[in-house]
């Protein structure tokens, strides 16, 4: 019978316990480690970095770009670009070391190679080891101390499956040599031994997510088979070797999916009686506390324990930024407080839970520890269920203190080359330099009292600060299973709706046509996703009509009601996302996460578009005495939507939202492979309360109804997205003034890209690889911002082509609605003939470095590579829309710039560097319309990134955008004069 106690039980001797440890932490000790009596002046440097923010970043976003610069001179120059800035505060003597111009001069070397010392040593404080055998010296000398230990391979990504397997082989390779050492290790009782059971005297720990790199919760059941397959026989070559294995918790994201294959893993026959098994949980999530009494409930039903490692975090500023960053609720608690509260309470539920899991309390927070002895001393916890843990290089005294004191203490000892440790590194720096930390606090000798204090959280637990202008839909959290559950049965429920005729909609009425033809799922060519009717040219004549007609009360209802009626429309898309999200899934053969993303951007449209035409519809006053001044907008008349089939939704909703708040009355006519997506559109629309005539839905056939409605003398504007090709002709034909035409027509053209990624010689390569697997592949290369070009410095041309390759071909092709792809098809069977021929030409012209299998029962084209491209080849200068990738090897950045710059396009494009000058550069002479630094260079939000290019990507504003609505609009300026015999009306006049 497991016995609970108040917390306030364990206040009295928690203070007792944390005393001594203070007491001796405190002992022979400074803020940095000491060599003599003399601090080094790296420790000098951090010490001093810890009281100037603005040098603590610079410093730290330093050091995080070091181990991939391969020369002194590269690493001379970056320092000076880093700490040489008049804002950072230096000590006089390390800023004059600055002061260099020749990166290859002697001060400049002699700066090189003492930084590059000075954080190699920093980064062996808390990395136990390159090698194995170094490895191998450290926790030996840790065992000497009477500390425990567990090893875990530095890697933040694997981003391709060779990676997933060379990480379970270093692992495999780990243990064995592990293992075998440990024979000639004499016992330590302390360690070694938890009553008369032996204990493993190696560990490793593991991250679940390294075990297969298209990891995604999306996609459990493909995960969960992959990491499984690769798991077991990690499990099982640890049990013959005698080796315990600890499952590490990475972002949260991957937490449920991580817990959820554990728990399934560790019943199946084979393991469920194995107790040298731990998981990781993290105190500062808030939810937390509900996954470990699961576990409890859990470990119950197996009957063997396993051990609970209880963190704090080490995500923290990563979590608060992507939960904001998707209007995501925060999963962490946003006070450290808060996350102290939680972690005593879960210590507290954990070890009351002794019989069921065993703890591992990993904190350097002195109270903490000290915490979870007063609790393990009340209640008798055996001392196989209870250890204190300590990162490597990190609380060093406060573990001897609690070695000293009889407990079994183990030491997280991360090891690896120190590239891949870098993240890992920073991670620590900035723990140890947060005004927050324990150990801070602890050696600036802060008052013990206060140290020591129970924690208080001030306020309220959660973020309060108000959101300020616009806020974004959010996408859809698909690691939330009841989400995913959603989104599942909304493609059951679209695929059970298949073959439905969808007729156009004119003057309120959907017609009958002469014309009916098939849009066909390009995952799965021989199924009819609806039936589409398309107009004739007498049926295009009669929407133009009865839009000319709308148009007289349209344009005089106040921009507040047609405001009204897109925000109605919005939260009508909110509530249909998962079905809307499948039938662009179905039709157009994009995943699921995209079609989402697709969704929340249409939402966003009908909402920042309402707000923008009531800050419009205010127009300006610049009245004088005597006379009013006054700048208003009125709608131009008829809009002629023409939309494409790559962003059916977002791009058709984007458009005609536009056009309709803004008072003209709209046609759509969209992409016929897409049509079945606009007549949702059009439903939603209609649902929302658009009045007849004023939003017309109008497919036609090929280009001979759009030519009829573009050339009509009614149409007041065209606002296309689409081909280069089509958009000029478009372009010249609204040009020509027709018979009866009083009004020059206004054209909005996007036409596409040819869209480049630099990267340079400082660029983080797991991020600049999988960015642009991600923007060159995402939609199978099927969006205008697609990357299609990637320029690489000499330096690390060879290094990035390869990863590049690795992790393309590490992609799921397949259809769209199957969890576990990531590309899809392409549109149809003209754009799969014209991309192979594309792949034809290139092969003649270039070096072919992948070309991937596609499946055959649907219009696929595999991810393809080429590597040496010149600027001048056809696949470095054509839109190719599809899954073609050009790799041009380039001698610097200036060429970079200029090979980027050498196309007819102006659309998007990306840098990955870490090198301020280069990022700066970029921003002043990179010729495109939205530029995107050290991140992927798809996925546009509305009002973050107005989207639109110049040069021939197209012509107006940016969509998304503060001045997007004034192309719809024509300016009125009214001045009259107040004055009547001298007399005119004053303002505010009593």
């Amino acid at each position: 019978m497991v016995v609970q106690l108040d917390s306030k039980t364990y206040e009295q001797r928690t203070q007792e316990i944390a005393k001594e440890l203070i007491a001796q932490t405190r002992e022979k000790r400074s803020l940095w480690s000491k060599i003599g009596d003399q601090m080094r002046w790296d420790d000098k440097l951090l010490d001093f970095a810890m009281s100037n923010p603005g040098l603590r970043v610079q410093l730290f976003h330093f050091i995080d770009t070091l181990p991939a610069l391969q020369s002194n001179a590269e690493i001379a120059n970056h320092l000076q670009q880093y700490l040489g800035d008049e804002s950072v505060e230096l000590p006089g003597a390390l800023k004059g070391i600055l002061n260099f111009t020749d990166y290859n001069s002697l001060p400049a070397k002699v700066a090189a190679e003492t930084i590059s010392k000075a954080v190699q040593t920093l980064a062996f404080k808390y990395i136990s080891g390159e090698t194995i055998p170094q490895v191998i010296k450290t926790v030996e000398r840790l065992r000497k101390e009477k500390m425990g230990f567990t090893i875990d391979l530095l890697g933040e990504a694997v981003i391709t499956e060779s990676e997933a397997k060379a990480y379970l082989d270093s692992y495999l390779d780990l243990m064995e040599k592990l293992a075998d050492q440990s024979k000639k290790w004499s016992n330590i009782a302390q360690i070694d031994q938890a009553g008369d059971k032996s204990l493993s005297k190696v560990q490793v720990s593991v991250k679940l997510t390294a075990f297969y790199s298209q990891f995604d919760p999306i996609d459990p059941q493909g995960s969960k088979e992959k990491v499984c397959d690769r798991i077991r026989i990690l499990l099982r070559r640890a049990q013959a070797l005698g080796v315990a294995i600890h499952f590490d918790m990475e972002q949260y994201v991957y937490k449920d999916l991580t817990l959820s294959i554990l728990k399934e893993l560790l019943l199946e026959e084979e393991f469920r009686n194995r107790s040298d098994i731990g998981v990781t949980l993290q105190a500062y999530l808030r939810d937390s506390k509900q996954d470990l009494q699961d576990l409890i409930a859990w470990a119950k039903q197996r009957e063997t324990p396993i051990t609970i490692r209880l963190v704090k975090g080490a995500y923290w500023d990563q979590e608060t930024i992507k939960s904001e960053q998707n209007h995501w609720p925060q999963p962490v608690y946003n006070q450290k407080a808060a996350t102290d509260v939680n972690y005593e309470a879960m210590t507290q539920l954990l070890l009351e839970n002794h019989q069921y899991l065993y703890a591992a309390i990993g904190s350097h927070n002195v109270r903490s520890q000290a915490r979870a002895i007063a609790i393990a001393e009340t209640l008798n916890v055996p001392s196989r269920a209870f250890e204190m843990q300590v990162l490597y290089g990190m609380g060093d005294q406060l573990a001897k203190a609690l070695v000293k004191t009889g407990h079994r203490v183990r030491v997280y000892a991360p090891y690896g080359n120190l590239l891949p440790g870098m993240a890992y590194l920073i991670r620590r720096l900035l723990e140890n330099t947060a005004n927050s930390s324990f150990l801070r606090q602890n050696l600036e000798e802060r008052p013990i009292e206060e140290l020591i204090a129970p924690p208080t959280v001030s306020g309220t637990m959660e973020r309060t600060a108000q959101k300020e202008g616009f806020v974004n839909a959010p996408d859809t959290d698909y690691s939330r299973e009841v989400l995913r559950e959603k989104a599942q049965q909304a493609l059951v429920k679209v695929k059970d709706s298949l073959g439905k005729t969808y007729l156009p909609l004119i003057n309120g009425e959907y017609v009958q046509t002469d014309v009916i033809i098939d849009s066909l799922n390009p995952s799965k060519s021989s199924e009819v996703v609806g039936q589409i009717g398309l107009i004739s040219i007498e049926q295009a004549e009669q929407a133009l009509n009865a839009a000319k007609e709308a148009f007289k009360d349209w344009k005089k209802t106040p921009a507040t009601e047609r405001a009204r009626i897109l925000r109605k429309a919005g939260d009508l898309m909110e509530e249909r996302r998962h079905e809307l999200s499948a039938w662009i899934c179905v039709e157009v053969g994009k995943i699921l996460q995209q079609a989402d993303a697709e969704v929340s951007e249409a939402i966003d449209f009908c909402r920042y578009y309402a707000d923008e035409m009531e800050r419009l519809d205010k127009g300006y006053n610049y009245d004088v005495a005597g006379e009013t001044n006054r700048y208003h907008y009125q709608p131009r008349g008829i809009a002629l939507v023409i939309s494409p089939w790559n962003f059916p939704f977002a791009i058709a909703t984007g458009m005609t939202v536009a056009a309709l708040v803004t008072g003209n009355c709209t046609l759509l006519k969209p992409a016929e492979t897409s049509t079945v997506i606009a007549a949702k559109i059009a439903e939603i629309l209609v649902d929302a309360g658009i009045p007849k005539g004023v939003f017309q839905l109008v497919p036609g056939k090929g280009s001979k109804v759009g030519a009829y409605m573009v050339n009509h003398p009614d149409v007041h504007l065209i606002a296309f997205t689409g081909s280069r090709e089509v958009g000029c002709r478009i372009y010249a034909d609204a040009a020509i003034l027709q018979p009866g035409q009083k009004h020059l027509k206004r054209v909005i053209a996007e036409m596409g890209g040819k869209n480049a990624i630099i990267v340079d010689e400082s660029a983080d390569l797991d991020q600049a690889v999988a960015g642009a697997v991600f923007s060159a592949f995402g939609y199978t290369g099927q969006k205008c911002s697609a990357a299609s070009r990637i320029i690489v410095l000499d330096p690390v041309y060879d290094a990035f082509l390869e990863r590049f390759v690795d992790a393309t071909k590490s992609l799921n092709v397949g259809p769209t609605d199957e969890p576990s792809t990531q590309v899809g098809p392409v549109i149809d069977a003209t754009a799969q003939k014209r991309i192979l021929e594309y792949i034809e030409t290139a092969k003649q012209e270039s070096t072919l470095a992948l070309a991937m299998e596609a499946p055959d029962n649907g219009f696929y084209v595999g991810p393809t590579i080429f590597g040496d491209v010149l600027p001048n080849h056809t696949i470095a200068q054509e839109e190719i829309f599809g899954p073609v990738v050009a790799v041009m090897r380039v001698k610097n950045f200036d060429e970079a710039l200029e090979v980027a710059n050498g196309t007819d396009y102006a659309l998007t494009g990306g840098l990955y560097s870490r090198s301020p000058e280069h990022i700066e550069q970029a921003q002043k002479e990179f010729e495109v319309g939205n530029l995107y630094i050290n991140r992927t260079i798809t996925g546009a939000i509305v009002a973050r990134q107005p989207f639109g290019g110049f040069k021939l990507s197209g012509v107006g504003s940016k969509a998304g955008g503060p001045d997007y609505l004034l192309q719809f609009l024509e300016p009125r300026h009214i001045s009259e004069n107040i004055q009547r015999q001298g007399f005119a009306p004053i303002e505010g006049a009593e």
